[in-house]
């Protein structure tokens, strides 16, 4: 499975949908009221930390999320269906940041946390809602509110209890290979791991999680070998 660790999306919430003129019309009412009905809701953008993923791989091949407009109003009083919530699923560790990248929005930790990030636009009133004993034949009614879009960064951190940090090539894959269960790729050679590795650790009745990190070079701080990008993988530990 490729490794993703951050990612960059355009989410959109529904609007709602609009109000709705309309007149009683029956045999022998030849003034009948207004029964206009109202717009229904938009859908909301809603991310969930979901069970069994470990990547934001999926995020390369998709990145714009658009929720569903409401079903505007009908006549006879019946109000526009509300769209579905868009829910969005992401790993366990995953920050949702600003596109600036100057304000963290959310930390999605726990499987099951979910965040509604955009509300889905309310729906616009029909010209029943807008009767009063002064005026019977109303045609006025409201437009459904747009939804709000944005662009955000997506940052996986891994949820690690401890992790392995040091040169290329010094045995670390190798050391997390014997205390774990793990089967990372071993040779003689540098940078042999290219993307963290998880692995658990039975000691002594307990048991922790360990990572194996990119191996460090000197002037990583400047871009040198593969960065300090993967350092933000033990921040949690």
């Amino acid at each position: 499975m490729q490794f993703l660790d951050e990612a960059k999306i355009f989410i959109k919430s529904g609007g709602g949908g609009d109000g709705c003129v309309a007149f009683r019309r029956e045999k022998n009412i030849p003034f009948g009221g207004p029964n206009g009905g109202n717009g229904g809701r938009g859908g909301s953008i809603i991310f969930e930390c979901a069970h069994g993923l470990n990547t934001l791989i999926d995020f390369r091949y998709q990145q714009h999320f658009k929720a569903k407009k409401g079903v505007h109003g009908m006549g006879q009083l019946r109000t526009g269906a509300s769209a579905e919530d868009l829910i969005i699923k992401v790993p366990a560790g995953t920050q949702i940041i600003s596109e600036d990248r100057e304000e963290l929005l959310a930390d999605l930790t726990e499987v099951g946390d979910r965040l509604t990030l955009l509300e889905g636009g309310k729906g616009g009133m029909g010209n029943a809602h807008f009767k009063t004993s002064t005026n019977q034949a109303p045609r006025q009614f409201t437009k459904g509110e747009e939804g709000d879009e944005m662009w955000v960064w997506l940052r996986l951190k891994l949820l690690s209890d401890a992790g392995l940090i040091g040169l290329p090539n010094a045995g670390k894959s190798t050391f997390l290979a014997r205390v774990t269960r793990a089967k990372p790729k071993i040779a003689d050679y540098p940078f042999t791991t290219l993307k963290p590795q998880l692995g658990v650790v039975y000691a002594q009745e307990r048991e922790f999680v360990l990572a194996d990190i990119p191996g460090l070079i000197e002037g990583a701080s400047e871009g040198v070998g593969l960065g300090l990008r993967f350092l933000g993988h033990v921040e949690r530990c």
